[in-house]
């Protein structure tokens, strides 16, 4: 197996373990009375993380990654793991809002907004990167900057409620 092929396969199974975790964390969310925040745009955001996968697996291949990028997304991940576990429980790919609960202020939530998309944001640009995919990576940069656009300003909204 090729390096590449073995990173899109260890970031293919990690997104599906997370959307796993995500969905285990909504419903025992629901069951504690949380409720969903601007639903509307979740699909759009898994339509966008879906294809970006799906044209890595059919662009990057047989490539020979770059070392230092791949070391980048290397620490992006280290930084993931670090949000997951900060946030335990109420980490989901969903805005979800249980009151009466304080924010998470551990971890990078201590001194950063959202760093869980900080991450994503630079997983999306690093990882076409390691595979000379520079286009790619910019053009999946600009659709995900929109697309958080919007999400960030629903949370923010969710969060002040």
């Amino acid at each position: 197996m090729s390096v590449s092929v073995a990173v899109l396969a260890f970031v293919t199974l990690q997104r599906l373990a997370e959307l796993a975790w995500a969905r285990r964390n909504v419903a025992r969310l629901m069951q504690r009375g949380a409720r969903e925040i601007a639903p509307e745009h979740y699909s759009v955001i898994v339509a966008l993380h879906a294809s970006w996968l799906i044209g890595l697996w059919l662009l990057a291949p047989a490539t020979i990654p770059h070392w230092g990028w791949l070391v980048v997304f290397g620490l992006l991940q280290l930084l993931r793991v670090w949000v997951l576990v900060s946030l335990k429980d109420r980490w989901t790919t969903r805005i979800i809002v249980l009151a009466n609960e304080p924010l998470v202020r551990v971890g990078p939530y201590r001194w950063l907004n959202h760093p869980n998309y900080w991450v994503v944001a630079g997983e999306i640009l690093t990882l076409p990167l390691s595979f000379g995919l520079v286009v790619y990576a910019l053009i999946f940069s600009v659709l995900n900057a929109v697309i958080l656009s919007v999400r960030i300003r629903a949370e923010n909204q969710a969060l002040a409620l």
